[in-house]
């Protein structure tokens, strides 16, 4: 792990985002909170929240940090029936917290995906990616489309 101890402490935030096209028939089916294993969105909402809290134990060599906020919104969009997931997280401390937006954009994804399976299996899990990050010695970013 690198070494972060003399490092100040700061407010640090990071947004990120993930998608997922689920198809017509899975798509209405969340919709209408019809699938087989419950209500996805907020089973969604949870796994993405509790895998952010959990990023250090899962990425090798990341600093395990306490978080002072974790949401997840996840959004659906009829016209490409996909289902659009924002992740932002925040701590006081001497490390950014980019890793535990992105893991927990990825695990509200992955979430989505073990839900809907029996509906359907070309489901596709894309654009995972840093959306901002504030604090700390590297400054600010926000992730420009092309």
């Amino acid at each position: 792990m690198v070494d972060v101890g003399d490092k100040e402490n700061s407010v640090r935030t990071a947004v990120a985002c993930a998608s997922i096209y689920l198809g017509e028939e899975a798509f209405y089916l969340v919709e209408a909170n019809k699938t087989k294993k419950g209500d996805v969105l907020s089973v969604a909402q949870l796994a993405g929240i509790m895998a952010a809290k959990k990023t250090g134990e899962l990425v090798p060599l990341c600093h395990n940090i306490g978080l002072s906020k974790v949401s997840v919104d996840l959004t659906l969009y009829k016209h490409n029936y996909s289902v659009y997931i924002e992740c932002e997280a925040k701590t006081v401390g001497k490390t950014g917290v980019e890793m535990e937006a992105i893991t927990g954009a990825s695990m509200a994804a992955i979430t989505v995906y073990d839900m809907c399976k029996a509906v359907n299996r070309e489901m596709v899990i894309s654009n995972i990616r840093l959306l901002s990050k504030k604090g700390g010695k590297s400054g600010e970013y926000q992730f420009v489309p092309e």
